[in-house]
């Protein structure tokens, strides 16, 4: 009897799904059980929560209107501002802006800054505020105008918001 190709035996593959599913759920595990000793390792435990003071009684403040203290002694929050720009005229912007103060506040000051910021709005251009480094010139400038202003009073500006359409 001759052997001829059709009679030759093929050994049967081995399934390879199992091992390559066992494999991925084990470096999965030891993924997540790395990062998760990682973060414990790293990130600081929580900080215990100070005990809330009882809100005041709606009789004080005005109507149950509570007032919030800013996160800052000297930090005097600004009303917002919304003017056009230069060019074109037709865009607005909107900023609202806090001063801190070297000392106590003072608003009568922080109207006349709040005025000045306002007129230097008005000659910005759209290219101008274009891209981070447009808001990174208007910020120093902002803080120049403060500065000045304010005779070295007004030690930095906070940009709370600041939308241009």
């Amino acid at each position: 009897m001759a052997i001829t190709a059709d009679d030759e035996i093929v050994p049967k593959k081995k399934n390879t799904l199992i091992p390559m599913i066992g494999a991925v759920v084990l470096l999965s595990l030891v993924g997540g059980g790395g990062g998760w000793l990682t973060g414990t390792l790293i990130a600081p435990a929580p900080a215990p929560k100070p005990a809330e003071a009882t809100p005041p009684s709606s009789g004080e403040h005005g109507g149950g209107a509570e007032a919030v203290a800013p996160a800052l002694p000297n930090l005097l929050e600004l009303g917002p501002i919304l003017t056009n720009i230069g060019y074109p005229a037709e865009n607005l912007i909107r900023l609202q802006v806090g001063l801190v103060f070297d000392g106590p506040p003072d608003p009568a000051l922080a109207e006349t800054v709040n005025q000045n910021i306002m007129a230097y709005l008005r000659t910005l251009s759209l290219q101008q505020l274009q891209g981070p480094r447009g808001f990174t010139y208007l910020k120093s400038d902002l803080d120049e105008i403060a500065g000045l202003r304010s005779q070295g009073r007004v030690t930095k500006v906070l940009v709370r918001t600041f939308v241009v359409e």
